[in-house]
């Protein structure tokens, strides 16, 4: 897993509520067990009109989004299903973090697993980023922001604004797991000689370690 650090990215503003994990993925595209793969299916029906032509009024699919790696969303985003392909697909898409209110927690867990950082700020702080995000695009420029998960902040600059920064907090043990790149199973094969340890003085014979022959 791709560890998080500083990351400077486009943010893409989707001004919905309630955005479900159906809609970030629909079900009809649930057939592989991979993790890659889903980015092309992402808001499926939002963003594709019937007749498979992009639609030009979905907000990731205007100029202002384009290259975006930093989503921008409102309340309860990654509601409805647990399904862990909705986090998949925007990986998959290309981004690195959410910014909303609130997350549903399954969603919110399931980021944390593939690399992906879910930020929650203030309502009133995204409206700010929602309205800086407008701005840019009525004037032909994209609203870029820059992530520092270790010191906990999400700053955006734009011409004509003061300078805007907010703190964030995450979880510490999944802020480290996220800092040093380790998911579930690479945090537990990198204590796998204590796990072998372990086993051997409860006399059960090491095999589930990464250290074991």
């Amino acid at each position: 897993m791709e560890p998080f650090t500083v990351h400077t990215g486009v943010v893409a503003a989707l001004d919905r509520a309630n955005v479900d994990t159906d809609q970030i993925i629909p079900k009809q595209f649930l057939k592989r067990i991979e993790r890659t793969g889903f980015g092309r299916f992402l808001f499926f029906d939002w963003r594709f009109r019937p007749d498979g032509s992009p639609d030009p009024a979905f907000e990731l699919n205007r100029p202002e989004a384009a290259g975006a790696t930093i989503l921008l969303a409102r309340r309860n985003f990654g509601c409805g299903s647990s399904r862990e392909h909705a986090p998949w697909a925007l990986a998959d898409y290309g981004f690195r973090a959410v910014i909303a209110p609130s997350f549903a927690d399954i969603f919110h867990s399931n980021c944390f697993q593939i690399g992906m950082l879910p930020i929650a700020l203030a309502d009133a702080d995204v409206e700010e980023l929602f309205r800086r995000a407008a701005v840019a695009a009525r004037d032909g420029r994209q609203l870029r922001a820059v992530i520092d998960l270790a010191a906990g902040t999400v700053a955006v600059d734009a011409p004509g604004d003061a300078p805007f920064q907010r703190s964030f907090t995450v979880d510490p043990f999944r802020r480290d797991c996220l800092l040093r790149g380790l998911d579930s199973i690479a945090l537990s094969l990198a204590h796998g000689a204590e796990i072998d340890a372990w086993e051997r003085a409860h006399g059960i014979a090491p095999g589930a370690g990464a250290s074991s022959p």
